[in-house]
Parts: structure tokens; C-alpha cells; sequence
């Protein structure tokens, strides 16, 4: 494995900025090029494969598989968007989790190099009662064990599987620095997150490199966390949540498609992996960092009492929860990160367009 550098690319007649990474194989040097457009937030490769690899995508809809779908079809890749609705256009494959076979016509998946699955009710869609929580779990655990048996099941299953987890795994854990070797937590989030994670063993059994990502909180300034604390924050109301003490783990959005796009490409990397920047922040810092990004003092915090009355077991486990997790897979295997620090993160989020 060679080391990531920033390089100059010519594209047309304008220089850009380009991240590089590259890996030795047995006959080659393999080299992949993305070039960061910062108005778009998404990935592209400078110099896409000769080859047109197919790719299995769900969750193509979110904030997250939008971007990956874009960056995905840039380099050339054939797209099979998941879907559950009836089919309206090309590049779709019907699939019901909870039916069997959750994919009814397997035909499209010949020729599959890879499956990525992204799907997952929204954690802050609605308040945690019992029913909602089944769904978390049910479109989480649920939807990946189904996908999982239905690949394992090919004739010529993919070669990779990635599939969506969370920091959240490691629960509640203070200070404690946390890398993809540290033991789970508890409570319901770290439960979920276990059993998601367990649900692809049968890709796994079946000869499928399977990759768990462990997302951080991904900023979106149209989508997301932030783009539920931006309103509040540029009227000068935002503030800390609760003590404002505990860890926050983040990615910005485009290391976030960048780091996907890397372990889909890495062979070496199997297992978890912590989809976060490597300079985790307290809930504190990020306020203040937000509030300097908005031009606008953040000096109204939030009692953890209230966020508790407001949104019961959610703020505790999702808003009050502390977890400090670094990505040592992503660093170790060579990944360079164009966002390293949440400064860096919001200024290239909140830039204007174009």
C-alpha cells in the first residue's frame, strides 16, 4: 500500500485538486484518481475503470445514496437501483425484504460486482415509541439478512457487500477513544447496530467481502443533522445539547462517499470500518465551530431535561449519547481525508455553489 497524496490534474483547460490512492496487486499497480467538487458535495474519478462494473445500490434515494449514485455512475459504473415500489425506469430491481425470495427475478444480478446496501428507517423520523422501534430495527436488521441470504444465493455472488452500521454501536462511553477493536456498547442503538451487522453473515459465509460502515454523523447542509440545526443556529438560537461534554463522531459528506468509494476498491478491507473523521469533537466545540461557520453566537443551550421530556429514550441515545470514535481502518489502509477537522468540514459545506 502506498501512502494518499494531493495532486494537480489537468481537466479541460482548469487545474483541480485531486485525491490519489493506490494499492499493489500481484501482476499491477492499480491506481483510482476523485476529484472533490465542492458545490455538489460528491466524488468523481478523473480516469473511470475501462470496465463497467455492476453495482447493486439501495437507500439510492437518501442524502447519502444520492450522492454515492452520482459519484458511482461518474466512474462508469452500471447501477441496479433497489426499490421496493413497482418499476418506472430502467436501472431499477424490485425487491421485498420481507417476502421470499425477497428478490423475485434474480436475472439482472449476473455479472454483479459488488452490493451496497444503505437502506434504514430515520432514526429521527419520528419519536421512539414501541412500533417505531421495531421499524428501526425490522428495516435495519431485517432488510440486510434478506439481501444477504438472496446474494449468497447466486450462482456467482459479488464479490463485495458494503453495508450501512453506526458509531452508534459503541453506545454511551465518555472520553474513551474508540477504534473499530473496541467492544460494543449498550443500549437499544448498539443492540440494533449488532444485530445489523450479524444479519450479513450469510454473505459473508458465501465467500462475500463484507464491510460494515460505521457512519458517523454525515453533514448535508440539505439533508441530515445539520440541516436540522442550520435554521436555529443562523437566528443566533443555536446552543450546546445537554452538559455539551459528550463526543460527537462526523464525516463530511464528501469523505463520506470518498471513504465508500475506497473500501469498495481496498481488498484488504473487511470487517468494521469507522466512517468518521479522524478529529472527533465534544458537542461544545461543534456548536461553537457551527456558530462561527453561520456567523452567529451559539449561546443557548438545550437542558438535557428538556431534550428528554421532548424526545424521550432518542436524546439520550442519539443526542446526549458520548461516542469518540477515530477511523483507524480507513487511516491504516492508506485513506486521506479532504475534511479532517470540523472547521474544514463546515466551510466546505456551507460554501456557496458553483
Amino acid at each position: 500500500m502506498t501512502g494518499p497524496r494531493s495532486i494537480g490534474c489537468f481537466s479541460g483547460q482548469n487545474v483541480v485538486q485531486v485525491k490519489k490512492y493506490s494499492y499493489a496487486t500481484k501482476s499491477s499497480l492499480a491506481i483510482r484518481q476523485y476529484r472533490i467538487h465542492q458545490g455538489e458535495n460528491s466524488i468523481h474519478p478523473v480516469n473511470p475503470s475501462p470496465a463497467s462494473p455492476k453495482i447493486l445500490l439501495s437507500g439510492a434515494s437518501g442524502m447519502l445514496g444520492t450522492a454515492l449514485h452520482q459519484a458511482l455512475a461518474a466512474r462508469g459504473a452500471v447501477i441496479l437501483q433497489m426499490v421496493r415500489r413497482s418499476l418506472v425506469t430502467e436501472g431499477q430491481l424490485q425487491w421485498n425484504p420481507a417476502a421470499s425470495p425477497a428478490i423475485p427475478d434474480t436475472a439482472p444480478l449476473a455479472g454483479l460486482r459488488a452490493a451496497i446496501h444503505l437502506g434504514g428507517a430515520n432514526l429521527a423520523g419520528h419519536r421512539w415509541t414501541t412500533a417505531w422501534k421495531r421499524e428501526i430495527r425490522s428495516s435495519r436488521v431485517d432488510s440486510t439478512r434478506a439481501l444477504a441470504v438472496a446474494l449468497a444465493a447466486l450462482p456467482q455472488p459479488p464479490q463485495t457487500l458494503l453495508v450501512a452500521s453506526a458509531t452508534g454501536i459503541y453506545g454511551d462511553r465518555g472520553d474513551e477513544l474508540l477504534d473499530e477493536t473496541s467492544a460494543p456498547g449498550k443500549g437499544f442503538l448498539a443492540e440494533v447496530c449488532q444485530e445489523w451487522e450479524a444479519a450479513a453473515e450469510p454473505a459473508r459465509q458465501a465467500g462475500i467481502r463484507v464491510v460494515h460502515l460505521r457512519f458517523g454523523v454525515v453533514l448535508d447542509p440539505a439533508a441530515g443533522a445539520l440541516a436540522k440545526m442550520l435554521p436555529v443556529f443562523r437566528l443566533g438560537l443555536g446552543g450546546r445539547l445537554g452538559s455539551g461534554r459528550q463526543w460527537m463522531s462526523w464525516i463530511s459528506l464528501a469523505d463520506a462517499v470518498s471513504a465508500i468509494l475506497f473500501a469498495l476498491d481496498t481488498p484488504s478491507l473487511a470487517g468494521p470500518v469507522n466512517l468518521a473523521a479522524p478529529q472527533p469533537v465534544t458537542n461544545t466545540e461543534f456548536t461553537r465551530a457551527l456558530g462561527r461557520a453561520v456567523h452567529r453566537r451559539a449561546i443557548l443551550p438545550a437542558p438535557a431535561f428538556a431534550l428528554r421530556l421532548a424526545l424521550g429514550q432518542m436524546a439520550d441515545e442519539a443526542l446526549l449519547a458520548s461516542a469518540r470514535a477515530v477511523p483507524a481502518r480507513l487511516l491504516g489502509a492508506g485513506f486521506e481525508f479532504a475534511h479532517p477537522t470540523i472547521d474544514s468540514a463546515l466551510a466546505s459545506a456551507l460554501a456557496p455553489a458553483g
